[in-house]
């Protein structure tokens, strides 16, 4: 039974309505593989991505095995995976052995390494290259800038801000992000990420601006189910998962 926080999947093989006129791309964010297959099977699931960080919160050992299932897994939809050198020659080698395994993969190359240097270079070179790439990290407009400078001309690509961690500043991500497509327009072959998300309702932020994809965890997009449902039922329905938390909890005063 599904509870109160999270809603309910909607139902497979359905676009639910609130869904259905939406213009942003929703691209599956995590590491696990049933959580993946789960999303996978959603009709409004347009492509995937992960990152070093959740691989190692799955309990990913073997790299190279893993993508490997997971391209056999969920074929023909974008999918990103990361290099984690954090020098750029190994990161050159490392984004070229991505690249290799499919038609459909992007490598992820974050805007800097530890030291804060930038990447640029390495993203025009493997750009040149004709290697897909989805840019990561990035927070500001000069950075957005110079990547999309770096990745201009080359093969379709994806610049990734984190419209999220820029919230979690007090910022508001909104304008950013309404900024950063402005800078990326002129080249029709670079799509901007809004990552990160912290709530469902940045979907409709990313959508409202004509953001080109949200990345978006399996924990947000059960809620899919809790969209446009009547606030008065939600409330009776809060009230009702208090009383009987605190029942099976057993408390008296």
């Amino acid at each position: 039974m599904a509870t109160v926080e999270t809603g309910v999947w909607p139902q497979e093989g359905r676009v639910p309505s609130p869904l259905a006129s939406l213009r942003v791309k929703i691209f599956a964010d995590g590491a696990e593989k049933a959580g993946m297959l789960e999303m996978a099977r959603l009709p409004y699931v347009s492509g995937f991505t992960t990152n070093p960080t959740l691989m190692r919160k799955a309990g990913i050992s073997d790299y190279r095995a893993f993508a490997a299932e997971i391209l056999a897994a969920v074929p023909g939809r974008p999918i990103s995976f990361e290099v984690f050198s954090d020098e750029f020659p190994e990161m050159e080698r490392q984004a070229r052995e991505i690249a290799s395994w499919g038609s459909e993969v992007y490598v992820k190359i974050p805007v800097t390494n530890t030291r804060g240097e930038p990447s640029y270079g390495l993203v025009r070179r493997l750009s040149r290259a004709g290697i897909k790439l989805n840019v990561t990290a990035l927070m500001t407009l000069d950075q957005v800038r110079e990547v999309s400078a770096a990745l201009g001309g080359g093969p379709p690509s994806c610049v990734s801000v984190f419209a999220g961690r820029i919230a979690d500043t007090g910022r508001d991500p909104v304008p950013l992000m309404t900024a950063a497509l402005e800078l990326l327009r002129p080249d029709p072959h670079q799509e901007l990420i809004w990552a990160s998300p912290r709530e469902l309702l940045n979907i409709f932020h990313a959508d409202a601006i004509g953001c080109h994809i949200i990345t978006v965890t399996n924990d947000i997009l059960k809620k899919l189910g809790l969209v446009g449902k009547d606030l008065a039922s939600y409330s009776l329905d809060t009230v009702r998962m208090f009383h009987e938390d605190a029942r099976q909890a057993g408390y008296s005063l």
